[in-house]
């Protein structure tokens, strides 16, 4: 039996693959490991998909300064300030989306955390969406504190996101104006309010194997089931601007691991899709199981349609459908 199979075997028997393992996964081709991947990710989590749409409710003027961002104030690419859009104002769009099936909506803000003032905008218009419209809500407002987030959770926010984007040894390389342990401050203490968390990175940023892996087993102890993947879409103005972006079949690999490293959890592709050449679709009989559709914060993505009918063709159905 190879590498793969053997592994494969182990986390369908309910086994949990250590680091040195995953390395060795990590050496081997991208398709083996993505049909692999994907009968873990059928055994585990059968057809289900879960659809996500974001709308960036205030942009730019970001006091952090990861190096990937077009909206942090450090960086000459910093995306023109806003107010807090009222969502009331979305709600015509937010309906559209769940009748095409988009399960859930998340509303993400820039900056490293909101004013109680502008936090009391958003609980308001979260009672208001709840009580107007059946799709679950996402929240992404940075480093809220434990009390602020037991407010969402009872203004009806179901999930809190909050990515690690790297791994603790390779995060003070991207971000020096928060630390990794204030993200992990906050993930816990969001799901000590009661709120599911999603939370993932990015790739692509300089990382290394071992940080793609290091972060999947943080993510993996923490006991988080929603994972987002992005990659890298390099914008001028960002200390990122030349970078390279990933092969598709960097990609394939990156999320099978995640996989096989969190067998039942949903990995949904996020920003930076739109840059593969088939939109992510091979991604998706790679382990992936969820993404977030439609316009991501400050780049385009893929249209909720075409994701739709992506997922249909593939045999998957969209959660909450």
């Amino acid at each position: 039996m190879g590498i793969i199979d053997g592994m494969k075997e182990k986390v369908l028997n309910g086994g949990e693959l250590t680091k040195e393992e995953a390395l060795l996964l990590a050496e081997e081709d991208h398709a083996p490991l993505a049909a692999a991947a994907n009968e873990i990710r059928t055994h585990f989590c059968g057809q289900s998909f879960d659809l996500c749409v974001i709308i960036n409710a205030k942009t730019g003027g970001c006091s952090e300064d990861c190096i990937y961002c077009a909206q942090s104030a450090h960086h000459s690419a910093n995306a023109s300030p806003s107010h807090i859009e009222d969502i009331a104002s979305y709600l015509s769009r937010i309906a559209e989306n769940y009748s095409l099936g988009t399960h859930r909506c998340g509303f993400v803000t820039a900056g490293k955390t909101l004013s109680d003032d502008e936090l009391n905008i958003f609980l308001d218009n979260y009672r208001y969406v709840r009580r107007t419209c059946g799709i679950s809500l996402c929240a992404s407002h940075g480093l809220l504190t434990a009390s602020q987030l037991r407010l969402l959770k009872e203004a009806g926010v179901v999930r809190y996101h909050a990515n690690l984007e790297t791994s603790r040894n390779y995060f003070p390389k991207i971000c020096t104006t928060h630390s990794y342990d204030d993200k992990i401050a906050v993930i816990k203490a969001a799901q000590e309010a009661g709120l599911e968390v999603c939370s993932g990175g990015i790739f692509g940023i300089g990382e290394t194997m071992i940080d793609r892996i290091d972060m999947a087993l943080e993510l993996r102890g923490l006991g988080i089931k929603s994972v987002p993947i992005n990659i890298l879409h390099p914008i001028p103005g960002t200390p990122l601007e030349h970078a390279k972006s990933l092969e598709l079949s960097e990609v394939r690999k990156i999320v099978s691991l995640y996989r096989f490293l969190m067998p039942d959890a949903k990995i949904r592709i996020a920003g930076g899709r739109g840059l593969l050449p088939d939109s992510g679709r091979e991604l998706f009989t790679a382990g992936a199981n969820a993404a977030i559709s439609g316009d991501m914060l400050t780049i385009a993505g893929v249209g909720l349609t075409e994701d739709v009918k992506m997922i249909a063709e593939l045999g998957f159905t969209a959660d909450g459908m």
